[in-house]
């Protein structure tokens, strides 16, 4: 099903010359979101019981290539398995000409406003089952761990505001990967490496890969910690593994790879400067 067709990057969505990495979460809430609409089970008719709508269970992801400014992005949602209360969907989003941008494959359950998930109503299976494929994909992080302890790890913590929420007053989906974002930056800085500084022909610490687990929401007025444990250093990738907690208690966990793109959105190399903060 095609949730997104031919939509054309605006200013708003950029960070320098390539989409902000929050637009591919975001752009996967939007699909999500039509999906819902056109099975009949709708975020709002959800929201407005007071359940959680399709609330990510687990998501994997790959960046093929950023968009830029010259870019129109389309989305195609396919249900891959239908549960009693659960759907896995594969997200492919594809510029003008078809080529691939993101994969995306995620996991989605309802959560009633009681708590645990809730069944999907029977007309809404069955609708979801007329759309299901197999799709194979093969995404998220695929490079391997380096030496323990070789590399630093680092902790940022935020509030969670209003800015940061949804209609479920739970922190938005786009706003975890900012969050981290922030996190890596502002070790980066305490560094003496600024991205104003390094940013060019090479756009570096671009979420690239990621496998991400979400246990429970973050409630809006929240103290939202990010844990940041960098795993591997390479030229082509450095693997950070998060975890997100609230009162003490792990909310997201997960692997995030940050490559290193061009003005194009393609894939380059670090350079040593770039990499230099990591050194042990």
């Amino acid at each position: 099903m095609r949730t997104i067709d031919d939509h054309q990057v605006r200013f708003g969505e950029l960070a320098g010359p390539l989409v902000h990495g929050a637009m591919f979460f975001d752009w996967q809430l939007v699909s999500t979101q039509e999906l819902a609409a056109a099975v009949e089970y709708s975020f709002q008719e959800l929201v407005d019981g007071d359940a959680i709508p399709y609330a990510p269970v687990g998501l994997d992801t790959t960046v093929h290539r950023y968009p830029t400014f010259d870019d129109t992005v389309s989305v195609e949602v396919t249900p891959t398995h239908v549960g009693e209360s659960s759907v896995q969907l594969v997200y492919e989003m594809v510029d003008g000409d078809g080529d691939p941008l993101s994969t995306a494959e995620m996991t989605h359950v309802t959560i009633a406003p009681e708590g645990g998930a809730l069944s999907l109503p029977e007309a809404t299976k069955a609708r979801l089952e007329e759309l299901q494929a197999e799709r194979r994909v093969d995404v998220g992080p695929a490079a391997e761990d380096g030496d323990p302890g070789s590399h630093p790890t680092f902790e940022r913590s935020f509030d969670v505001r209003s800015p940061h929420i949804e209609g479920s007053e739970l922190a938005y989906f786009e706003e975890y990967p900012r969050f981290a974002d922030v996190a890596l930056e502002s070790f980066l800085s305490e560094h003496a490496t600024h991205l104003s500084d390094l940013a060019g022909d090479r756009q570096p610490f671009r979420l690239r890969d990621w496998h991400w687990e979400f246990k429970s929401p973050v409630l809006f007025d929240s103290r939202l910690s990010v844990e940041c444990d960098v795993r591997a250093v390479t030229e082509d990738t450095v693997r950070i593994a998060h975890t997100f907690r609230t009162d003490g208690e792990v909310r997201i966990e997960g692997v995030s790879e940050y490559g290193c793109f061009d003005r194009s959105g393609a894939p380059t190399a670090f350079t040593a400067e770039m990499l230099a903060p990591f050194e042990a």
